[in-house]
């Protein structure tokens, strides 16, 4: 490994060995940084995603990356009012930590976990005269209005648009993961040579095609029969789930259609409990998250996944989930926005079907036609695939972040 001779920051609320998306990506990218040579260093909390009752360790080195985690609240059960505690813990044991780290001629990467991370951490970089780089997984403060956050939708809201804006002004680049979320950041104001599209990856190296027969977990979960529709990752306030209720409901008398969620999230819980109401228990097998090493076989579970999306949300968030379904080779149902990041993707590349919000009929449809017809499934997969050895793969992905790092003026 040659000495690179630049050092890098990330900043994010989550990181290795948390097994969320956002943390995953990061400790991709941070430790392929280190490999090439890069100082890398990473301010986290000492939580986990999915268990709050964690603490980590407060300095720990994995793969060639400095982990420095300060320690912050941990009330996220509480509901909103423990989260913002946790998001403002954050706010200020990463300042301290960013202050103490940074130095004249490093990069700092913030992530928007917490929301409006970006505001820390550009008066950081102004102070120590560092190069900020905003990697923009969700737009904040609209997406806590869209999800019914009365004061973000008013003088608040618009207040923190305003810092955020300034934020990213300041940076030597935006990283946005998806041409809608760039379309709304020029809305914005900022300029569009400041924006970087850079989708999020799949580790299509770990993540392959595994034949329906070899997927050991089918027969773990008493699946071997059956035609899966699965759900991989957090189900959360952004994501419809009523769409594949009223689709189950019109297939329950289908004894051989299955619907598997595996993951958890805000909305998870509450879709459990719907389907025990609607006498659908039968229909619907939950799964908590699976470890890292068994996503291979956790993905090829399914027959077809599907995600979703609010339409008002498209540009916003970016169900990054996509990626890791297209490199398993499975299909992709996408209850979006027909004109959405993921429907505009799955359409250009023929790699599943697009379902409006609400359109429980048609996508009960959809899925008794792909069930019946194995060689159209089979051909939806490969193209997905497809895909992600084109574009989308870990390699190509971490390259193009090495080059775009590498292009910041010292």
């Amino acid at each position: 490994m040659k000495d690179h001779g630049r050092r890098i920051i990330f900043v994010n609320r989550f990181y290795h060995p948390d097994h969320s998306a956002t943390a995953q990506i990061l400790t991709d990218l941070a430790e392929a940084l280190a490999a090439a040579g890069w100082a890398v260093t990473v301010v986290t909390s000492r939580l986990c995603y999915d268990d709050p009752s964690v603490r980590l360790a407060d300095h720990d080195e994995c793969g060639g990356v400095a982990i420095h985690r300060v320690p912050t609240t941990s009330l996220g059960q509480m509901g909103v009012a423990g989260r913002l505690v946790d998001y403002c813990s954050f706010y200020v044991a990463a300042l301290v930590a960013l202050l103490r780290h940074a130095r004249r001629g490093d990069i700092i990467v913030a992530k928007t976990d917490p929301p409006l991370m970006s505001v820390i951490a550009a008066l950081v970089a102004r102070v120590r005269g560092a190069r900020l780089v905003n990697w923009l997984q969700d737009l904040y403060p609209e997406v806590a209005g869209e999800l019914g956050v009365a004061a973000m939708r008013g003088p608040a809201g618009r207040a923190l648009r305003l810092l955020r804006n300034a934020s990213l002004r300041s940076a030597a680049i935006n990283v946005v993961i998806g041409e809608r979320m760039a379309e709304r950041l020029v809305a914005e104001g900022i300029a569009a040579n400041a924006i970087a599209v850079l989708p999020n990856w799949a580790d299509d190296e770990v993540i392959r095609p595994v034949a329906r027969a070899e997927v050991s977990l089918r027969r773990i979960w008493g699946l071997d029969h059956q035609f899966v529709v699965g759900y991989s990752g957090n189900l959360g306030r952004a994501h419809d789930s009523d769409t594949i209720v009223k689709a189950a409901l019109l297939l329950r008398e289908r004894s051989d259609i299955v619907f598997l969620m595996i993951g958890g999230g805000h909305e998870s819980a509450k879709l459990a409990t719907r389907v025990q109401a609607a006498g659908l228990g039968d229909r619907f097998q939950f799964q908590p998250y699976q470890p890292r090493d068994l996503l291979v076989q956790s993905l090829a579970v399914a027959d077809v996944h599907w995600l979703s999306l609010y339409p008002a949300l498209e540009g916003l968030i970016v169900p990054s989930k996509f990626y890791g379904i297209a490199a398993a080779g499975r299909p992709v149902i996408a209850i979006t926005d027909p004109d959405g990041e993921i429907a505009r993707i799955v359409d250009r590349e023929g790699c599943g079907i697009v379902v409006a919000p609400g359109e429980g009929a048609k996508l009960a449809r959809a899925i008794e036609a792909l069930a019946g017809d194995p060689p159209r499934l089979a051909a939806m997969g490969r193209a997905g695939r497809a895909l992600i050895d084109r574009d989308n793969g870990r390699s190509a992905s971490l390259a193009r972040w090495s080059a775009l790092l590498d292009s910041l003026p010292t």
